[in-house]
């Protein structure tokens, strides 16, 4: 199994050629922030024109929920919004009905976030063109540039809390190491001093 894994910023917008061998499996993955959209196509390609070699595909989310799936397909695409945040998987396997084929060459352009808006429904419902579309998606970018800030705010937050919490964890620990071994020698202290006056040394 393969996986290529990217951190997903504003806009992304990929091809990705994947070579799948007779009864294997790659896999395409994305760290993926919730309610986000993601679009993909998906592509089998064959060096001969008798081979008709059919692909499964399917696509599962960071829990595990099943968000595409498709079997004894060439070609396809799935389109969903984003409701975990994490790692969201694709999975292609060339379908064990494919005699005497060895390897399925499949394109696959995966988009996510502003890179899978349709830009073209925006431009006819909203009547608009031109240089008033293109500052549309660069609202569109701002806007998530916003969204991908907030959220790595409200992680540093997060990690100052657990290194705070850890920090003093650490302390009260050192300072009950420190008590541990302060009785502990005085305990030896007192220990050595009633051996010694019981063998009369001192």
């Amino acid at each position: 199994m393969l996986c290529f894994a990217c951190d997903v910023l504003v806009e992304k917008g990929h091809a990705i050629w994947l070579n799948l061998p007779a009864g294997g499996t790659k896999c395409v993955s994305e760290l993926i922030q919730s309610n986000v959209i993601v679009m993909a196509d998906y592509l089998a390609i064959s060096d001969h024109e008798s081979d008709h070699s059919t692909l499964s595909v399917k696509v599962t989310s960071p829990y595990g929920n099943i968000l595409h799936r498709n079997e004894n397909v060439t070609n396809g695409q799935f389109t969903f919004t984003t409701s975990e945040a994490g790692i969201h998987e694709a999975c292609l396997r060339v379908d064990g009905n494919n005699q005497g084929v060895k390897e399925v060459s499949v394109l696959i352009d995966w988009r996510i976030g502003i890179a899978a808006k349709d830009w073209e429904s925006v431009a006819k419902k909203e009547k608009i063109q031109g240089v008033e579309l293109e500052l549309k998606k660069l609202e569109g970018q701002v806007d998530a540039i916003l969204l991908h800030m907030a959220i790595l705010k409200e992680r540093e937050a997060d990690m100052r809390i657990v290194s705070d919490r850890t920090n003093a964890r650490v302390a009260q620990l050192s300072i009950m190491s420190l008590g541990v071994c302060i009785t502990v020698s005085g305990f030896q202290l007192w220990h050595l001093k009633r051996f010694f006056r019981k063998k009369k040394l001192i």
